[in-house]
């Protein structure tokens, strides 16, 4: 984290009460950092790819967008500070993880961070961003009166290391309802089922990271979903990764049901 580094996130401030998080799409290692790295860490296979491409409708819902310019291999920020695991008893990929998602090492000579540099990560990175999510919920909340956070991922549809088979298309989580108004948890639900061509899922595999359990406070009008999609919905899910737009085309629409669903709520909420 040098002063050639960019800034840990990117903020697009929008008008309504919805807030876009993508704190997977970044893709920036330090060069220091990276020639410690295996030739397939140097790739970041594991980053939620087109996040801000895929989503490119949500600034003309007035959304506010943060994204993360960062690879998760530098420091996860949706992982908790502490670095406890979010899934006990599964397979799960650290704070400044040491191995990929298919479970290959990261780090070419074994010379992984130390609780020194894990540190100097967190503070560089982490906690900027989550200064800003935080900050900018309160903007929203202090405006509208309620907050939704939608939390975007995304992931290769066949991960063994993580679940078996392939994972359904759209995977909504609310940290098991307690993120999230049920309501509008069951409606989005509702519109992912009946997307054509697309399987759905709430509180699956991923009921939400940090992210959202941690800021998912329906009580103080601040709800959180995550939603942690197939790569194959939008794009290549191997290198070089590249999107697709007449595939992603098809589930936009679906997302954008979602989200504008999301909006109702929050509007709806905003004048009770």
């Amino acid at each position: 984290m040098t002063d050639t580094s960019p800034p840990p996130y990117v903020l697009y401030p929008g008008t309504a009460p919805l807030l876009v998080s993508m704190p997977h799409a970044g893709t920036y290692v330090p060069p220091a950092l990276a020639a410690r790295f295996t030739d397939e860490a140097r790739q970041v296979p594991d980053t939620d790819w087109h996040m801000e491409r895929l989503y490119a409708f949500a600034k003309d819902l007035g959304a506010s967008i943060l994204v993360a310019t960062h690879s998760r291999y530098v420091v996860d920020l949706n992982r908790p500070p502490d670095g406890t695991s979010l899934y006990p008893g599964q397979s799960v990929t650290g704070l400044c993880p040491v191995d990929t998602f298919d479970d290959t090492p990261i780090y070419a000579q074994g010379d992984v961070p130390d609780d020194a540099e894990v540190a100097a990560r967190r503070q560089a990175v982490w906690v900027p961003y989550h200064a800003q999510l935080r900050a900018e919920l309160d903007r929203i909340r202090a405006r509208h009166g309620v907050a939704v956070l939608w939390d975007a991922h995304s992931i290769r549809s066949v991960l063994p290391r993580f679940f078996e088979g392939k994972l359904p298309d759209l995977n909504l989580g609310t940290a098991d309802g307690e993120s999230c108004n049920p309501a509008l948890a069951q409606e989005l639900l509702s519109i992912a089922q009946q997307a054509t061509g697309y399987t759905a899922v709430l509180n699956g595999r991923f009921k939400g990271g940090h992210i959202t359990r941690h800021y998912g406070q329906p009580e103080q009008g601040v709800h959180a979903i995550q939603l942690e999609m197939t790569q194959c919905s939008y794009m290549q899910e191997a290198l070089p990764f590249d999107y697709l737009p007449e595939v992603a085309a098809r589930v936009q629409p679906h997302l954008q049901r979602m989200l504008t669903a999301a909006l109702a709520f929050a509007t709806s909420a905003s004048k009770a």
